[in-house]
């Protein structure tokens, strides 16, 4: 990456987006990872990773320079106005080439090392391991067996190295059925309940109008009989007209009359541009200056996000049910790496306890989201690559979990702070972590043996995710969230926690949180306090010092307290035998 031509900018104004006449004069540093603005008056500093940079955007001219506004993957928004316009168009052609490399090498986790000695490079690269995962669920099995035909990615380039499939399913089929799906993601588990009911994934058929496919159909079959249902579930997470429409390109779905005993569902959930327009619009709407709660709720209405998440929600529930109910559940939408982890993952979590701990959400997203292969690195941008490439498919699943949260506070042993390092660090690339489009890709880029991985950082840290409120006896069971609209809530804490405006009252389940964390707190000082203070004096001391007990005049207990050295010589009126 080529070095930017400059360094510094003086006596640049950053703008209140909600007040004009509350600026902050500072000076504006090019570094070659962070954009850093430092306040003259208190030396206060705003650092902006390059790699969260959405979009730079020069405005219009004004009279005290040239405003330049940054834009986050964080949803962070802030206006600089730089004195001189060729000053700030230098910043703003640097930004953009720092923000979209365009080799992978150039990322910023090739070059990152940690500040904190205590987290070696290795840490949190072997937590995860597929087999383990899927061996805490009893597969292999009499039903379920491992395969290892994509061991060198040649099966499906996509998928994991290895597979769990119907013990019953041959190699032919495996194969004709792979190259019946689009870019061969043939139907494979993702997750086995209790009771043997098995969510499966994959990508749509390549049927067209009218193709079918033997070994495909024996694929579905084999599914079918790992349990005893009579009949089994397909559900296509995309509106019903899209899938159609992709059948004039040769693809569609399921033909039931070729497919015994399934039942098909489509699910409605909108495609990757659409949810990148529906995300646009809630920015949009977000930094509105109009400060009028209805033109703000109208805003949040025209954006469509919160119905979006709705949708996401609704999906997941109905394969929870199904699951419960004990019927296996194929799920697959376009290409089977977007929506399909979105409803498979939480589907999930509402199944399984184990997924609602910290390490168990970080097991299902190397599991669903990153070893069968959502595209992060296209989906979050990482390079300049295409646009359209890029939607918001990750955040609506954090965004959906943390709905759930709010629904069930006491079910989860994360909280939000959780939650926001996970998004952010998703798009940050200071780990390795989220690098790539699929396990392949990260295995030839070798990033175990060259970057940092979150879960390493995460879990050095682990006390600030911890939820005070998780009661896992309370809720080892499946959760059944009401989904009603008035139910789905904006998430103030995502996209407006920037902002230093007046914010809304806090919610009950916020407000235990902040308590709950707060006693605790008080706990522990008190602990410290009757550990190492003096009860005579009240003065502080280290254990060495306090090593003295004594019963107090006129205390009403005539126990022996703690005391420091000079007022036990007072009280017993003796002397230090110590030299």
């Amino acid at each position: 990456m080529e070095p930017h031509k400059i360094p510094r900018v003086d006596n640049v104004r950053m703008l209140d987006r909600y007040n004009s006449r509350n600026v902050c004069m500072g000076n504006l540093h090019v570094t070659s990872t962070h954009l850093c603005f430092v306040e003259h008056n208190n030396n206060k500093q705003t650092w902006i990773l390059y790699m969260q940079i959405t979009s730079v955007e020069k405005l219009p001219l004004t009279t005290t320079g040239s405003p330049l506004q940054i834009r986050c993957k964080t949803f962070r928004s802030v206006t600089f106005v730089i004195p001189r316009e060729r000053d700030c168009h230098e910043v703003y052609s640097a930004l953009l080439s720092l923000s979209k490399p365009v080799q992978v090498e150039d990322l910023y986790c090739f070059r990152y090392t940690s500040s904190d000695e205590n987290i070696p490079k290795s840490a949190g690269w072997n937590f995860f391991d597929m087999q383990a995962e899927f061996q805490r669920m009893r597969v292999p099995n009499e039903q379920w067996s491992l395969k290892l035909l994509n061991q060198n990615y040649e099966l499906c380039s996509s998928y994991p190295a290895i597979l769990f499939v119907p013990a019953t399913a041959t190699r032919s089929i495996l194969e004709g059925s792979a190259k019946f799906r689009s870019k061969g993601r043939l139907p494979v588990l993702t997750y086995l309940h209790k009771n043997k009911a098995a969510i499966c994934r994959c990508s749509q058929p390549l049927s067209g109008f009218n193709a079918r496919c033997l070994e495909d159909e024996k694929m579905l079959d084999c599914v079918l009989r790992t349990n005893g249902a009579n009949h089994m579930v397909v559900v296509d997470t995309r509106p019903k007209i899209n899938a159609m429409a992709n059948r004039a390109t040769g693809k569609g779905y399921e033909n039931e009359n070729f497919y015994d005993n399934i039942k098909f569902h489509f699910m409605g959930i909108e495609n990757i541009h659409v949810m990148r327009n529906s995300l646009s619009k809630l920015i949009e709407c977000c930094e509105s200056r109009v400060r009028l709660i209805s033109a703000f709720l109208n805003g949040l209405e025209v954006a469509g996000w919160l119905k979006h998440i709705k949708s996401v929600l609704d999906s997941s529930l109905f394969i929870a049910q199904a699951i419960e109910s004990g019927v296996n559940v194929l799920v697959h939408c376009s290409d089977g790496w977007d929506r399909t982890a979105q409803v498979c993952s939480l589907a999930s979590i509402l199944l399984d306890p184990y997924y609602r701990t910290i390490q168990g959400y970080q097991a299902i997203i190397e599991k669903d989201w990153l070893n069968f292969g959502h595209k992060f690195s296209d989906r979050l941008g990482h390079l300049a690559s295409d646009p359209k490439e890029i939607s918001p498919v990750f955040t609506q699943f954090i965004d959906c979990t943390w709905q759930l949260l709010q629904q069930f506070p006491t079910a989860f042993q994360f909280n939000e702070s959780f939650l926001l390092t996970i998004h952010d660090h998703s798009s940050s690339c200071r780990y390795g972590t989220f690098i790539g489009n699929s396990e392949k890709e990260r295995a030839e880029l070798k990033v175990k043996e060259r970057t940092y991985s979150l879960w390493g950082y995460m879990a050095n840290h682990m006390e600030e995710y911890i939820n005070a409120l998780y009661d896992f006896k309370a809720w080892n069971c499946v959760l059944f969230p009401n989904l009603a609209s008035q139910n789905i809530r904006f998430w103030r804490g995502l996209f407006y926690r920037f902002e230093g405006g007046v914010h809304p009252r806090e919610g009950i389940d916020e407000l235990l949180l902040v308590t709950q964390n707060h006693s605790n707190s008080l706990e522990q000082h008190i602990k410290l306090l009757n550990k190492h203070h003096c009860w005579q004096c009240g003065d502080v001391f280290c254990t060495r010092c306090i090593d003295k007990h004594v019963a107090l005049p006129g205390h009403l207990s005539q126990c022996s307290l703690p005391v420091c050295e000079p007022c036990y010589q007072k009280i017993t009126g003796t002397a230090s035998t110590e030299s």
